[in-house]
């Protein structure tokens, strides 16, 4: 028996001397007993509960045959898709298949379907026949309504209906889980009783005080009626103020429960130190693991939520809006724990969550009323009732620093720049550069243009620049020389070749050369996605410009990396389509050189002549704006699929 582990065959089920069991649980990632992945924390959760959980991890879905080794489960089946939904983990932003899957077996690709939610709750049907049958997961969750799906470019119903599932549990849910087990362990048809927050399920009439979604059939049809059921479902979405929601399919509902209320401290502690062996299965050992392990086994997760609320991550329709976080005795024991592991080398590669910087509620009042309907934490600045303090999360890193054999602590889950710079105390900004900071700090202003960020939900470049200001007064006065790592998106909604132009001549400006660039995906779930699919801005139900042909994204992430050589040509079509053809020169915003062809006897910007920008300053074409901060210009593509599909 791999020993610790939940049974993940029928050997292994039989060794514990089970003659049933309660739930099998099937996933579309490989078995990795630890806390970053939602299968674990869920199976943990229900053993605790007294619950008996055999895992059934990206089994064949070609037949019933690994469906039906454990034999038929007492109560039910939970699925989930895994931590990323399964489109976004197969194909690229533009379509293209992925050759790796970090989730599987030596990051091999292919080992479970498109859609596979869907798939393995059909083959579930197939095997068991009438069983209750629960999804959830990141996939599940998003799709919980009727939705624009990229991959297919139509709106597909909402995903109960077409995995057959009786329940979706969406967004964080230990809650939502344990009430529904608990309802089927008395015999009890929770959709024939009081049914749990957080939870969807299938209805023949419209509930009693819910408020009614525009029809699958209409949203399908109308694309401002599907603006409007995106504007409902984000404006509902709180476990204090939120109300019971409900979309007709045809002749029957879909209704959703209010999100389920956050976690208190000593709960979200009691997640966190259930007996997970912090490994994935030894099955596994022989194609060389799980690579998605690496990244999170000297992680500490130690909050979940955030009121960033950024206009493309699906984090605030998944985990919520209101910050959850764990103690600090809660954080330290598992470091202490990390500490022990054989392979520990002392260092601790994060600490954090959806944003790191986030250690509390933006504001007291969330934790009684929820968060605002009509108002964003942080845009279009900083709220006034927000309580900007970084005293508790710089206490518990010192307390990390401080624990023995750990040599370094990192921060890899971003900074939410906006939010630290409105801190009147600078010593966890000092300390942040001390001590966290690998060479190079990831931020994410993610563009430049005031019209593209206004539809991004993110500061004004005037808060970035200033962050960046004070960032490398500090490193100077510390003596580091340290960079910062700016996230960039093209093609998001709003954005023209002009303001993909601005962005392009700014990082000139600049002396930034980004190694890669995020092109907008358009995942479930996403007001982005929203305005993608529609054209409008549900907040506000005006039109939006939205780039779709690939010509034109292609242009668009080309201008920001325009120092390719082989973006030439592209860069150069964009500039005359644009009518910029005075960024074709030697000047020093230009972006590319002419060709010989261009030169018609009319040179303007001639090599090595002395102009000036906008700022005033003189320069010569060959200097660069910001000398040496390119340095930490690249990096790495955003840790996204998971960061835009809202779970750690």
């Amino acid at each position: 028996m791999a020993k610790n582990f939940l049974p993940v065959t029928k050997e292994e089920m039989l060794e514990r001397n089970w003659d049933y069991y309660d739930f099998l649980f099937i996933s579309g990632d490989a078995y990795v007993d630890h806390p970053s992945f939602g299968t674990a924390i869920l199976s943990r959760l229900l053993e605790k509960e007294g619950y008996r959980v055999c895992i059934l991890p990206q089994p064949d879905y070609k037949s019933t045959r690994d469906f039906l080794q454990f034999g038929r489960p007492r109560l039910g089946v939970l699925i989930s898709g895994g931590v990323i939904d399964s489109m976004v983990n197969h194909y690229t932003a533009a379509k293209k298949r992925r050759s790796e899957d970090c989730y599987s077996p030596g990051g091999k690709a292919g080992l479970r379907p498109d859609r596979c939610t869907i798939v393995y709750a059909n083959r579930v049907r197939e095997a068991f026949g009438k069983i209750p049958v629960i999804i959830g997961g990141t996939e599940a969750s998003l799709r919980r309504f009727a939705h624009y799906d990229y991959w297919s470019d139509e709106v597909r119903r909402s995903i109960i209906f077409d995995s057959q599932a009786d329940f979706i549990s969406f967004g964080m849910g230990e809650r939502s889980i344990i009430e529904l087990a608990n309802m089927l362990a008395e015999g009890v048809d929770p959709r024939h009783g009081k049914v749990p927050d957080g939870v969807c399920y299938v209805s023949d009439e419209l509930p009693k005080g819910a408020v009614e979604l525009p029809s699958y059939e209409e949203v399908k049809a109308d694309k401002k009626a599907y603006a409007l059921a995106t504007k409902i479902e984000y404006e509902e979405q709180d476990p204090f103020r939120g109300k019971i929601l409900a979309q007709k399919h045809g002749d029957k509902y879909i209704v959703q429960m209010p999100m389920s209320k956050p976690l208190t401290e000593n709960e979200l502690d009691r997640v966190y130190a259930l007996p997970y062996t912090k490994e994935y299965h030894p099955i596994y050992e022989k194609d060389g693991g799980i690579p998605a392990i690496e990244e999170v086994k000297f992680s500490v997760a130690s909050s979940r939520g955030c009121f960033g609320n950024c206009s493309f991550c699906a984090i605030a329709f998944h985990q919520g809006r209101i910050v959850q976080t764990r103690s600090h005795a809660s954080i330290l024991n598992e470091v202490r724990q990390m500490t022990w592991m054989p392979d520990f080398k002392g260092y601790i590669h994060d600490v954090g969550g959806p944003t790191a910087n986030f250690r509390h509620p933006a504001c007291k009042k969330q934790l009684k009323y929820g968060a605002c309907k009509d108002r964003q934490c942080l845009y279009p600045d900083v709220c006034k009732n927000a309580e900007v303090d970084h005293t508790d999360y710089l206490s518990l890193l010192r307390k990390i620093r401080a624990t023995d054999k750990v040599k370094k602590v990192f921060i890899r889950s971003g900074i939410r720049y906006d939010y630290l710079i409105k801190d009147k105390n600078d010593e966890f900004f000092r300390e942040l550069c001390m001590h966290h900071v690998s060479g190079q700090l990831k931020v994410a202003p993610e563009h430049i243009s005031p019209k593209v960020l206004s539809y991004m939900g993110k500061p004004g470049l005037d808060v970035y620049q200033k962050f960046c200001d004070k960032f490398y007064k500090i490193n100077k006065e510390i003596g580091k020389e340290q960079y910062l790592v700016p996230y960039l998106m093209s093609s998001h909604p709003g954005s023209t070749l002009k303001e993909a132009i601005e962005l392009a001549v700014y990082l000139k400006r600049m002396g930034i050369r980004p190694q890669q660039v995020q092109d907008f995906y358009p995942t479930p779930g996403t007001l982005s996605t929203a305005m993608f699919y529609t054209g409008i801005d549900p907040r506000t139900m005006k039109s939006v410009y939205v780039p779709k042909t690939y010509e034109e994204k292609a242009m668009q992430r080309a201008l920001l990396q325009s120092s390719r050589p082989e973006n030439y040509q592209i860069v150069k079509k964009a500039l005359i389509q644009a009518g910029r053809r005075d960024l074709i020169g030697y000047g020093p915003d230009c972006l590319i050189k002419p060709e010989r062809s261009d030169f018609n006897g009319n040179n303007t910007g001639r090599k090595g002549s002395v102009s000036k920008n906008k700022t005033g300053d003189k320069r010569r074409n060959s200097a660069s704006s910001s000398k040496g901060r390119s340095a930490g210009a690249g990096g790495n593509n955003r840790r996204g699929q998971s960061r835009k599909q809202g779970v750690r």
